[in-house]
């Protein structure tokens, strides 16, 4: 008999039993942001599958599916998919198993140069790979990304910023990279250490929560793993890191640096107001924590020459005790 969890969507016996798992038990893990749970599913005999729950109308595992279809079919190593029922949003997919890259250079720090350089290859890998079945990185969607800043930072540390100054500046400085983001690559969006499984060899990158793949630059996941918002990445790892990617692909240093910083910038002023989100909307404070990282790595972007404009925007409408603060302190 199937062992099931009191609190998942009835019907889950069946959909397990018509994929071939009767008889499994089913072990909740932890979950991520979203409003998706993750579960391991063990067989009878000791194989293994991993359940993604994600509920309509809050998620939709649609875009997981379509993306992980794509990824494996040009050879990279995203999960792959047992058995679906998408319209309930669930989905029985491969289970990569425990080997987190994030939780494996916490315990061999000596490998962390290795496994970063093995992180760095698949990247070079999917950039090689024509652009996917994606919509593209947008000017609108960059703007919507940074706008979480004022629509969530700025009104919980009781600040009145100008708006439209904000996203001028950004038009200004993300204008000028987006004719080199054409034809573009796959951009997964959120590539980082606690996203990255290690399959059995160092070099081997599993890949997770890619749901939210688009069309866009190449600097954008190489930033998401060398700017990480939840392990510290040494500015020496990060230079290094990025100097490999250089050279495995070629591209000018100079613009690239440029386009990194914008991008960087972009990402970190996003993950402030998404920060600040999950702790006043959704009740999940232990995301502050990560603010100081965060904002630390945006300072470095913002002086960047190229951010000039939104740096200025930054200076004006930020007071310095909590930029000195690393992002400053939030009430309940």
């Amino acid at each position: 008999m199937t062992t099931i969890p009191a609190d998942l969507p009835k019907g889950l016996a069946p959909f397990l039993a018509d994929a071939g798992w009767q008889g499994a038990t089913v072990e909740p893990l932890a979950g991520d942001a979203s409003f998706r749970r993750y579960f391991r599913v063990r067989g009878a005999h000791g194989e293994c599958a991993m359940l993604m729950d994600a509920p309509p109308p809050t998620e939709d595992p649609q875009p997981f599916l379509r993306a992980a279809r794509w990824l494996d079919a040009n050879g990279m190593r995203s999960p792959r998919i047992l058995a679906e029922q998408a319209e309930r949003g669930l989905v029985l997919m491969e289970d990569f198993g425990d080997a987190r890259m994030r939780d494996y250079i916490d315990q061999w720090p000596d490998d962390e140069r290795a496994i970063y350089k093995g992180a760095i290859d698949a990247l070079v890998q999917l950039h090689k790979l024509p652009p996917g079945p994606f919509l593209d990185y947008s000017m609108s969607e960059y703007q919507r990304e940074v706008r979480l800043f004022l629509e969530w930072y700025a009104p919980a540390q009781g600040l009145s910023v100008d708006a439209a100054g904000f996203s001028a500046a950004w038009e200004s400085v993300l204008g000028e990279m987006l004719p080199r983001q054409r034809p573009g690559v796959t951009v997964l969006r959120d590539y980082h250490a606690e996203n990255i499984m290690l399959l059995g060899a160092l070099e081997k990158q599993g890949l997770l929560d890619f749901q939210d793949a688009l069309i866009g630059h190449p600097a954008y996941d190489l930033v998401s793993l060398l700017q990480d918002a939840r392990r510290d990445v040494s500015p020496e790892l990060e230079a290094e890191m990025f100097d490999h990617y250089l050279r495995a692909t070629g591209v000018d240093p100079e613009t690239f640096l440029a386009d990194y910083a914008r991008l960087g910038a972009q990402r970190n002023t996003k993950i402030v107001g998404i920060f600040v989100r999950l702790f006043k909307r959704d009740g999940k404070p232990r995301y502050l924590d990560l603010i100081p990282r965060v904002w630390a790595q945006l300072e470095r972007d913002l002086a960047h020459p190229a951010l000039e404009p939104v740096a200025r925007w930054f200076d004006a409408n930020v007071p310095d005790d909590l930029r000195a603060a690393n992002g400053g302190s939030f009430a309940a």
